[in-house]
């Protein structure tokens, strides 16, 4: 489950005073447990911002964008508009 040859990657980060809350789209091969994957990707992020930058990880939101199909001829590369999340009124750390 290497995860990262290949991938696409969106990251959207707010940071505070002392916490931090991530958005995160990522594209995965087909047959990948998406479930595990994201539990590794939590995982991973949330100690790397935390021990590089001292803030504590509120929140991790992943989108799975797209599945890759090996093989497949079609490239659907729908995107969603992520301006609704990046306006919200209240923001998600202190």
């Amino acid at each position: 489950m290497s995860g990262s040859s290949g991938a696409r990657r969106a990251v959207q980060v707010e940071v505070g005073e002392k916490q931090a809350a991530i958005d995160l789209d990522i594209e995965v091969e087909y047959g990948i447990p998406i479930r595990e994957l994201a539990g590794l990707i939590r995982t991973h992020v949330t100690d790397a911002v935390e021990t590089m930058t001292g803030l504590e990880v509120v929140e991790i939101n992943i989108v799975v964008s797209a599945v890759h199909v090996p093989d497949s001829d079609e490239e659907d590369e729908g995107s969603e508009d992520r301006s609704a999340q990046s306006s919200r009124s209240e923001p998600r750390v202190q």
